[in-house]
Formats: structure tokens, C-alpha cells, sequence
């Protein structure tokens, strides 16, 4: 891969666990030299699991192409060594414990002054200030504290969404930072702190309820698999035991889907559901008249009607089903143990291949880092 805008930027990263690590797996992806700072047993999340033949599926996802340097910040040869490596870096992120990078000797405002073209980026999980401060956050409990997991699940439970969304959701907001912050020390020559906490990032993602809390007086239920604005946009059983998943985005296709896929046209102008918010007014007579259609129908036969019609849809899949889905790009990555097939970057450069860097043992890159930051 020869498009890797970022080669020469040097960002040394503090971090463990996914926030932080995504944020500096993506600056890898695009060519910086990224030195992650562990403890001797190496970041927590390396025994989150063992899935990927001995090794963490999280650990392997976030931490390709990072060189492994373990240190112990509290013993001061080790933090001049990282000080060292600092005052040659671009980027400086770290996602520890409230207050504890800055006990340490690596507060953010500090590292700044003596260096002035550096880019910090504090990753916590309620920000600098406010009563939370100094709370600690996992990304279920942040899921909760944002009213996310009221809204999501069943309407007899709340529900957590089933991958770490407000650990992601930080770690693109801080790589989407760190891009601004690199764009512009290019034209002022001076680097930026830049905080980014879990709950802001998923507060930014409640937006629609919290305007609907705000404005309407009421936030939306818990519809399961179901659009709590919009119908009919859910999943219907079908004949064969398959789900098929279907989303109606306004009336010309509501009336296409009754005439064509249902060949129930005089459903378009019931008044039951002459408008989208009827239709989610009475939305259990309208899943039932659907629902009814869809159960005399087998996969196949449903796919060829809705494409036909050119009506949104898709099957309500497993894991299992994604890993043999024809439109899933893989990429292999070495690991100490090992290579390990896993999931394609999103993005798409025309004319290039991504070829991963490898992840990292713990500690592999210490005693080169040691001789190449030496005093």
C-alpha cells in the first residue's frame, strides 16, 4: 500500500482497552509510526479473550502495525525514556485513569508547553471537568448513563447494543480530531490539546431522542426490531424460518410496496395508514396485515418480490451468516501467535490494497526503542 499519508508522523500512545487503541490503529492504517506504552503484563485488553488461536480478538483488531514498548512510568529512567520519546513525537494520546497520565509527570497542558508542536489527546469517560470527573466509565455503563440502553432492546427491557459502541464511537471522534489537529499545524505550527470523553461521544448519538425527550415531551419506546419513527421498517417472519428485514422511507414506496410486493393495494389507502405517522400509531394492525403476507412466503420468494419492486431489504443474519456474506472483505494480519483473518479497513483508496502491519508481542519493540532513545 503505498498511500500512506501519515508516514513520518510519530504518535506514542499511552492507552489500553479500545477507545484510545482504535483511535491509533487508524493512524497506523495510514502510515504513522505508532509506539504503544505497556505494562510489563501488557494492555488488559490483550486477556480479554483467547478467541484468535491465544490471542485477544480485540487486542488483534485495534494494535496492528503499533510497536510494543514496556515501560513503568512511576520509575523515573523509564518516564525520562518516555519523555525522550515525547519530545520527538507529533502526537501524544493517552486514555489512563482520571488524573493519572498527570501524576505521572505526562499531563497534556505540561507536555504542550515544552513542546509545543505536539498534538495531545486525553481520552476519558465524562470529560475534565464536571461531577463525573473522576468516575470511572466501561462502555456499558456509559451506554447506560446516556439513556442509550433505555432505548435500545425489546419494549419489556432495556438492552445494550452488542458491540463496545461508545468505546468505538470515542476512538473515531479522537482519530477525526487528531486529522484536524495535524491539518491545522500545518498552517499555524502549533500543536493542540484535544479531550474526548465516552459520554459526549454517545450523547452526540442520542441527539434524535434527547430532541424528541426535549421537544415532544416523550423519547422514544423501545421498539425491538422495529423503527420507532417510521413504518413499516422492521423484521417479518417467513415461511422457511428466515427474517427478512424491510424499510419503507415514504409514501410513494409505501404505495408500490402494497400493490407490488404485497398485491394489496387498497392497503395504501386504508385509513389506518394513509401517512407514516399513522402508520406507527397502529402499527400492531399494520405488522400483523404484513407480517400475515410475508409468513406464506420462503426466503427466495420474498427476495425476488422486494427486488422487483426495488424496495429496501435485507436478512436478519448471525454472526455465522456474516462470516460467509458475499459481500464481507477480509484481511489477514500476523500476530505473535500466528496470522489471523479478520475484517477489511471501511475505506476504499481506488488503485491501492491494504497490506495490515503486524500486531505486536508484548514488549517487542522495548530494547530497539531503548538503544534508538537513548540519552
Amino acid at each position: 500500500m503505498s498511500n500512506l499519508p501519515l508516514e513520518g508522523i510519530l504518535v506514542v500512545a499511552l492507552e489500553q482497552a479500545v477507545a484510545a487503541p482504535y483511535c491509533s490503529s487508524r493512524l497506523a492504517d495510514a502510515g504513522a509510526r505508532v509506539i504503544k506504552i505497556e505494562r510489563p503484563e501488557g494492555d488488559f485488553a490483550r486477556n480479554y479473550d483467547h478467541v484468535a488461536h491465544g490471542e485477544s480478538a480485540y487486542f488483534v483488531w485495534l494494535n496492528r502495525g503499533k510497536e510494543s514498548l514496556v515501560l513503568d512510568i512511576k520509575d523515573g529512567g523509564d518516564a525520562a525514556l518516555l519523555h525522550r520519546i515525547v519530545a520527538r513525537a507529533d502526537v501524544f494520546i493517552q486514555n489512563l485513569a482520571p488524573g493519572a497520565a498527570e501524576r505521572a509527570g505526562f499531563g497534556s497542558a505540561t507536555l504542550r508547553e515544552r513542546h509545543p508542536r505536539l498534538i495531545t489527546v486525553d481520552i476519558s469517560g465524562y470529560g475534565e471537568d464536571g461531577p463525573y470527573r473522576d468516575m470511572k466509565a466501561y462502555d456499558l455503563l456509559v451506554q447506560s448513563e446516556t439513556g442509550l440502553a433505555s432505548i435500545t432492546g425489546a419494549p419489556e427491557a432495556p438492552g445494550r447494543v452488542g458491540v463496545s459502541v461508545a468505546d468505538i464511537a470515542c476512538g473515531m471522534y479522537a482519530h477525526t480530531a487528531v486529522l484536524q489537529a495535524l491539518f491545522e499545524r500545518e498552517h499555524t505550527g502549533q500543536g493542540r490539546g484535544v479531550a474526548v470523553s465516552l459520554f459526549d461521544c454517545i450523547a452526540d448519538w442520542m441527539t434524535v431522542p434527547l430532541l424528541h425527550q426535549d421537544y415532544g415531551g416523550k423519547a422514544p419506546e423501545r421498539v425491538g426490531l422495529n423503527h420507532p419513527s417510521i413504518a413499516p421498517y422492521g423484521a417479518f417472519a417467513l415461511a422457511d424460518g428466515h427474517t427478512v428485514v424491510i424499510s419503507i422511507q415514504n409514501e410513494r414506496e409505501w404505495r408500490t410496496f402494497c400493490a407490488e410486493v404485497l398485491e394489496q393495494p387498497d392497503l395504501a389507502t386504508d385509513p389506518r395508514f394513509v401517512t407514516v405517522a399513522l402508520r406507527v400509531a397502529n402499527r400492531p394492525a399494520l405488522d400483523a396485515a404484513v407480517g400475515a403476507f410475508f409468513a406464506t412466503l420462503d426466503r427466495a420468494q420474498a427476495t425476488e418480490r422486494l427486488r422487483r419492486a426495488r424496495i429496501a431489504f435485507g436478512s436478519l443474519n448471525s454472526v455465522a451468516d456474516l462470516s460467509e456474506h458475499s459481500q464481507l472483505r477480509r484481511i489477514t494480519t500476523d500476530t505473535p501467535t500466528g496470522p489471523v483473518t479478520g475484517v477489511a479497513p471501511p475505506p476504499r483508496w481506488a488503485g491501492e490494497t491494504f497490506h495490515p502491519r503486524p500486531v505486536p508481542a508484548v514488549g517487542q519493540h522495548t530494547e530497539a526503542l531503548r538503544r534508538e532513545f537513548a540519552p
